[in-house]
């Protein structure tokens, strides 16, 4: 496989597979500055490396072996990467908020997408918060789920800045779209505390009256699915449960349906530790990304071993 971005998120991205997975190799670090640390050390650990960007990695020898692409640029460069490769036929992990293919977070749906030729790792928060949103919503009809993810401003860097619109609304579309919610908010709060604090996340969850027991049940389930890529992830508390009773506030949040229907808000606080195997353990919003794009790799390229192996069985 290949990644594309030789910055924090694409560095982190190399040494996680170079040191840690058993299916994937890493063939080629992309890049547009040569002078970069993520290409120095990829040369360093023995990577084959370009600083000419997506041209360059058609370029090098290794392209036509390479089977997964991870782009962890930007969404307007990613939209200009994945048109330079579709000839190609290669598959890409979208580590940025273009959102051309599917939106996957590995807990709830990548079963449904691991033959997709794009699909997208939504955001940070998204990777967070929504496994917990879906948890919910496996119990009880979730009408409003509104997140809001704290993160240290140390740990948000150009790309992250450059993409701040394409966060909330990536995320909030993959509530919906992803955890089942009816209607999503997303919240980004940058904190420039100091020391840099770890990663913070809040579910908010408005469901009808339901078995509180299953719900804690299911949100505590979700979190050792996510803890099995992602160590560093916990509950910060219990789950809370709020009687909402229906009011003129609950009707701004989810219509005329809301009308006289007494509800409940579902809380679930969360932290995010990170690995710390490139970048900083504040820098929990990175390590989950890095992380599920890393599983969702991983689980593209076993399904692809598979399939090969079967082939090769099947006689003729």
């Amino acid at each position: 496989m290949a990644i594309i971005g030789s910055g924090n998120i694409g560095t982190d991205l190399m040494i996680k597979i170079q040191r840690f997975s058993e299916v994937l190799e890493v063939a080629a670090m992309v890049g547009i500055d040569p002078d970069s640390d993520g290409l120095a050390r990829a040369r360093r650990m023995g990577v084959p490396t370009t600083a000419d960007g997506v041209a360059g990695l058609i370029a090098m020898l290794a392209f036509d072996a390479i089977e997964i692409v991870l782009d962890a640029t930007s969404a307007g460069a990613h939209r200009a990467n994945a048109s330079a490769l579709a000839p190609y036929g290669k598959r890409l992990i979208d580590l940025t908020p273009a959102a051309i293919g599917p939106y996957v977070v590995p807990t709830v749906n990548l079963d449904q997408h691991l033959a997709t030729g794009n699909v997208n790792m939504v955001t940070c928060g998204g990777q967070a918060t929504i496994p917990i949103v879906a948890a919910v919503a496996a119990v009880a009809p979730v009408h409003w789920a509104e997140i809001v993810a704290s993160i240290s401003s140390r740990s948000a860097g150009p790309g992250t800045r450059a993409n701040i619109d394409e966060f909330t609304e990536t995320t909030a579309r993959a509530i919906e779209a992803v955890g089942g919610a009816t209607r999503g908010k997303a919240i980004i709060v940058l904190n420039p505390a100091d020391p840099p604090l770890i990663m913070r996340d809040t579910v908010l969850c408005i469901v009808d009256d339901c078995d509180r027991d299953a719900v804690t049940a299911s949100v505590e389930q979700m979190v050792a699915r996510v803890q099995e890529y992602v160590p560093g992830y916990r509950l910060k508390q219990q789950v809370q449960f709020t009687p909402l009773p229906a009011s003129e506030s609950l009707r701004v949040l989810l219509g005329d349906d809301a009308a006289g229907i007494d509800r409940v808000q579902v809380t679930v606080f969360l932290e995010v530790e990170g690995a710390a195997h490139y970048l900083p353990a504040y820098a929990g919003n990175l390590d989950i990304m890095t992380s599920a794009a890393v599983r969702v790799a991983e689980r593209i390229a076993d399904r692809t071993a598979s399939r090969s192996a079967e082939l090769v069985e099947t006689p003729r």
